[in-house]
């Protein structure tokens, strides 16, 4: 009946009535060891290292922030509360901001406030919400959170949109910080919520202190530093992005053909805003060491003066 396989010579052993019939998982060796098994087995590979796609932040002598927002909390009596949370990818050190509204503007004082405290990153990686990133409508669009970060001198890397893995560590925190303090607790204000998740960042701080410790270092924050939202770009900026079917990328509002023999592929775009230029890096989770430089555009961002994003 074109059946094959271990059960399948067990049931025909059993049909000729043989008296001492192997199982199936011993028909099974037998059939593997003599080369009768055309199934191929799974091949494993080894995870990259923690922030593969940053050669720097990989060889772990540079950290990196993570960011992002908990949505759709409402406390008894219709209180809507949101969440930034924050954590470093080597030093796991954590940063949580309840209130009932996250902003941009928002975002950007949360964020000052936690690296005065324990000092700049060399990034700090969002996901493509347009508090962080800016408004996604118009073209050549750097919203507040990304000119905070050109403006310290921190580089700000933006997470390939709709996919896993990129943004796991923050992700984890949001998922921890909704277990040990949203779910345990009854709230029936914002301030006590704040108030509790201020204890929890604290003992969690306190519990990781030898992590901290042994992460790379921090620069300090500038001591007459300013922030001047008009003043023009200066620096880089990162966006992890997936090619389309011809190899091309969506970026600021524009498609960028990168290589057409690199198609449903990731890249590394560096927006050099100094050098005016766009490089574009091949990137490989099986090859984390292999990123090539496949690409190189000429990117003028446009003088006008900053729309308010709140």
């Amino acid at each position: 009946m074109g059946e094959y396989g271990a059960e399948a010579i067990q049931r025909e052993l059993l049909v000729r009535g043989k008296i001492e019939i192997p199982a199936v998982r011993t028909i099974g060796r037998i059939l593997e060891r003599r080369g009768a098994l055309d199934g191929r087995h799974r091949r494993r590979h080894r995870p990259p290292p923690a922030g593969w796609y940053l050669p720097e932040v990989a060889k772990r002598s540079h950290e990196l922030d993570s960011f992002d927002v908990i949505e759709g909390l409402i406390i008894e009596g219709g209180i809507n509360v949101e969440v930034l949370n924050a954590i470093s990818l080597h030093g796991g050190l954590i940063g949580s901001w309840p209130d009932r509204t996250i902003f941009a503007r928002t975002a950007v004082q949360a964020m000052i406030e936690h690296w005065k405290v324990f000092g700049l990153p060399a990034y700090a990686q969002f996901d493509n919400d347009t508090r962080f990133q800016g408004a996604h409508q118009f073209r050549d669009t750097l919203g507040r959170v990304i000119r905070l970060c050109l403006s310290l001198g921190v580089t700000a890397v933006f997470a390939p949109p709709r996919e896993t893995g990129f943004q796991a560590a923050v992700e984890s925190l949001n998922a921890r910080w909704q277990a040990k303090i949203w779910q345990r607790f009854h709230f029936e204000s914002l301030g006590a919520l704040q108030a509790q998740s201020a204890r929890y960042v604290a003992a969690y701080r306190q519990r990781a202190r030898l992590r901290i410790e042994s992460a790379p270092p921090r620069r300090l924050f500038p001591g007459a530093w300013k922030f001047d939202l008009q003043a023009l770009p200066q620096g880089c900026v990162i966006y992890l992005r997936r090619t389309d079917a011809h190899g091309r990328v969506g970026l600021l509002g524009h498609s960028f053909p990168v290589d057409s023999s690199w198609p449903h592929r990731l890249v590394r775009a560096h927006l050099d805003l100094s050098a005016r230029q766009i490089r574009f890096y091949a990137l490989r989770r099986r090859e984390p060491t292999w990123q090539p430089i496949v690409k190189t555009i000429r990117y003028q961002f446009p003088k006008r003066k900053f729309r308010d994003d709140h």
